[in-house]
């Protein structure tokens, strides 16, 4: 059965890392932008990071500007606002898409593994949810990924184990890395 650690990514200086270099470990892959209203995410994300790393958790940021031109920079204008702005010191990967022809197959990988279930109730949910529509009909079926700060969670055998949409509480995100490990 195919698992995270069958795919290669490229770190931000365009370097092939094998997946199964985090193999054992509980891993949280997160596609990002500097610019979107969920940036701020970055904060409780570090937060996560430096709690959990010596327990075996990584976070894996993949920056993506598909959404809205919310993450235009270079991969290192990129990496310097997350440092400077957010202290994080996880590793950020080389800016990818997640939808559409292009799509970097391990995220295509893992939306299919835990499908969009929805945003969540509520007005605000509500009207991303409307934004992401307009935003993704360029893809057609091939939008695997509604929107920045999509968090997949990955047991430490690499299995897709939950999806965490950018409406979802932090809190409960932390929790779910927590019962992981």
């Amino acid at each position: 059965m195919k698992t995270v650690y069958d795919f290669t990514v490229k770190d931000r200086s365009g370097n092939d890392v094998s997946l199964s270099y985090y193999r054992g470990k509980v891993l949280l892959i997160v596609n990002t932008a500097t610019g979107c209203g969920f940036t701020p995410h970055y904060e409780p994300l570090e937060a996560m990071y430096k709690d959990l790393k010596d327990k075996g958790f990584e976070i894996l940021d993949f920056p993506c500007n598909q959404f809205a031109n919310q993450a235009p920079d270079s991969d290192e204008e990129i990496h310097q606002f997350c440092t400077l702005k957010f202290g994080t010191e996880f590793p950020q990967f080389s800016k990818i898409e997640v939808n559409g022809e292009n799509a970097d197959p391990l995220f295509a990988f893992m939306a299919e593994q835990k499908p969009f279930e929805g945003f969540g109730k509520g007005i605000k949910n509500a009207a991303l949810n409307k934004f992401a529509q307009m935003n993704n009909k360029n893809f057609g079926d091939k939008a695997y990924i509604k929107w920045n700060f999509t968090k997949f969670l990955i047991d430490r055998e690499g299995n897709v184990i939950s999806r965490f949409e950018p409406t979802v509480d932090m809190e409960d995100v932390r929790k779910a890395v927590e019962a992981a490990l």
